[in-house]
């Protein structure tokens, strides 16, 4: 299972592992971690589940599609280059260690 390095607005950090074929999303409201809402249940329809990807990963994950792009200008912190939505984040052993940072809103 790969291990994801969440880390909250206030530095916190926690680690979780993740099953193979699981969104980021359902991993982080499956096991209880604040700052990802997910109001629509990862079906990529709002943009509660916006995380910063880690530089050093952003480039190894597939191209935003169309919807995530413009999902992604109505998040309600700050869109940045390496902003994705988390339920569009599928957790593969070459994801293994990847880093996300939690925007300081949701909604």
């Amino acid at each position: 299972m790969p291990t994801i390095t969440f880390i909250r607005p206030d530095g916190a950090q926690r680690e979780l592992a993740v099953a193979e074929g699981t969104s980021l999303m359902q991993a982080a409201t499956h096991h209880g971690l604040d700052g990802i809402v997910a109001e629509c249940g990862g079906n990529a329809m709002c943009a509660t589940c916006h995380v910063y990807v880690d530089e050093a990963w952003s480039a190894r994950l597939p191209p935003l599609s169309d919807d995530e792009d413009a999902l992604l200008d109505g998040a309600a912190a700050e869109r940045r280059p390496t902003s994705r939505l988390s339920c569009q984040i599928i957790a593969t052993a070459a994801l293994d260690g990847l880093v996300v940072r939690l925007p300081d809103r949701q909604v």
